[in-house]
């Protein structure tokens, strides 16, 4: 049984009505991996609904989180906005509300393209309508049982005026330099460090809880049962186990079922963090790979496995894997060890998989022709003289190829290896051609001028005249790259000639061979 339905089975098991929340804090550029955390969540709902469970999301983003230092990506004049919430920082490019939406709004654009069902709560939105407004209050009336509660559970002793909400300064907006001196319902008296005296209001958008302290409160707000997360929040005396003693303790209610994930790491790089920048954003990996394979490459892994996301070569592979468990869904054709892979399939599809198999035209394929066609017709033009499709194609099939080869163009220029990228020249490069490599053309062009112009027909053909030369296949395949592309390497030989024209091929061919 998939991992998914397993997770359901057990929220189930607890009671018919869920909510699973997940989120994010906008301070950076999202990275391909925290796409883990909503694709993970989605995909236990998804099971829950297809079992008749009352069920929701929420993506909780902590737009009134502050900002913590500045970031190496951002201009010195941040350094002013330091301590104020996300929301109320400038947007960096002028083109967004404010800092948390310019970080955000990519993946917002891309939850719908995900399947990703959810309702989006701006933290900001959430205290300044005052839904924070008990828990504050509560959180201040227990502060001594919440300051025993992080100190036995964390082993860290608190400073002794610790208070469990940091007021915002109405003068200099910051979060981080004020003093609280009193409390009085429904107000907060604070000092702060740029000489402002005041009181927040714990009704309104005036402060905010701990980050440790909110989680728990966001559980109480929500009513939250179930919540994926990083495994750093779930270590010995880390954030969850806080939060489950807060929850119970302080706020009377169940801590939500976890679901602890590993952190998706970038191949040959390790882990990633929003607040360095990443090579690889979740927007890049959206246009790189359609969203269902991104999806697929989540879904195809229990959440507590590590994932190495290789955005070079590595993609092909993993496509390569998607078009092979897709085609077993449809066929009905695998083994019991397969079954899972197929679940994973079936929720990967953002609305549910087609009644009728896709068009599959492999990514390996797109590679060479995006390199070789002319835009999307040409491409068209070069899978029609192949075979590989016909003039009754529907349209949401073209719809997927269009969408595969952008995504293919968007890795071409600028994650794939040097060596499957190549243009082919117009004519005959200048170059040096030895007198055994035109022994070797004169007879492969003799010799491929007889065959069926397929792939499997062409290679075979350059093998067999390859194989009996003083150059040998390696020498004989990077002399046909040469006079082809000018490179030592390039597309699998009898696919690449068999995108292209056969006169064009052998006339080139027999140029060489003079």
């Amino acid at each position: 049984m998939h991992w998914a339905d397993v997770l359901a089975n057990t929220l189930l098991e607890k009671g018919n009505n869920h909510l699973i929340s997940t989120g994010i804090t906008p301070s950076g550029t999202l990275h391909v991996g925290t796409l883990r955390e909503s694709i993970t969540a989605e995909s236990v709902r998804k099971s829950l609904e297809k079992q008749g469970a009352d069920v929701k999301m929420i993506y909780l983003v902590d737009s009134w989180d502050p900002l913590r230092k500045r970031y190496p990506f951002l201009p010195e004049s941040f350094e002013a906005e330091v301590g104020k919430p996300l929301a109320y920082i400038p947007c960096p490019c002028g083109e967004h509300e404010n800092y948390a939406q310019h970080y955000i709004q990519p993946f917002l654009d891309s939850i719908k393209e995900l399947g990703i069902h959810c309702d989006v709560l701006w933290t900001h939105e959430q205290y300044e309508q005052g839904k924070f407004e008990k828990v504050i209050d509560t959180a201040i009336t227990k502060k001594d049982q919440i300051a025993q509660i992080l100190t036995e559970v964390s082993g860290r002793e608190l400073p002794k005026d610790f208070f469990p909400y940091s007021p915002r300064c109405e003068c200099c907006g910051r979060l981080s330099h004020t003093k609280v001196q009193g409390y009085e319902y429904p107000y907060v008296s604070y000092t702060c460090a740029c000489g402002h005296e005041g009181k927040a209001d714990i009704r309104k958008g005036d402060g905010k809880l701990p980050w440790r302290v909110e989680w728990a409160a966001k559980w109480k707000v929500f009513g939250v049962t179930c919540e994926p997360f990083g495994k750093d929040h779930a270590a010995a005396g880390g954030s969850y186990d806080t939060g489950v003693r807060l929850a119970k303790e302080i706020f009377d209610i169940d801590a939500p079922y976890p679901i602890p994930y590993e952190f998706v790491q970038l191949k040959g790089k390790g882990q990633m963090h929003k607040s360095t920048g990443s090579s690889v954003t979740g927007v890049d990996a959206l246009h790189i790979t359609p969203a269902a394979v991104m999806n697929y490459i989540i879904l195809r892994v229990n959440p507590s496995r590590h994932i190495d996301y290789d955005s070079g070569a590595g993609i092909l592979d993993m496509v390569d894997e998607y078009d092979r468990v897709e085609y077993m869904y449809y066929n009905q054709e695998c083994e019991d060890r397969d079954k899972d892979l197929l679940r994973a399939y079936e929720l990967s599809q953002p609305e549910g998989p087609r009644a009728t198999a896709p068009l599959q035209i492999p990514y390996r394929h797109l590679v060479s022709l995006v390199q070789i066609a002319d835009g999307f017709d040409g491409v068209i033009a070069v899978l029609k003289r192949m075979n590989l499709i016909d003039d009754d194609v529907d349209q949401e099939d073209l719809d997927i190829l269009r969408q595969r080869m952008e995504c293919v163009k968007y890795w071409l220029n600028g994650f794939a290896p040097d060596n499957v990228k190549f243009a082919v020249c117009d004519s005959l490069p200048e170059c040096e051609i030895s007198e055994n490599e035109k022994i070797f053309f004169k007879k492969l062009a003799e010799s491929i001028s007889a065959v069926e112009w397929n792939g499997e027909s062409i290679h075979d053909a350059i093998y067999q005249c390859a194989k009996d030369t003083e150059l040998g296949p390696k020498g004989c395949f990077q002399a046909l790259y040469k006079i082809f592309c000018n490179q030592k390497q390039g597309p699998r030989l009898g696919f690449f000639f068999s995108t292209i024209e056969k006169d064009f091929v052998i006339n080139r061919i027999n140029e060489a061979s003079n």
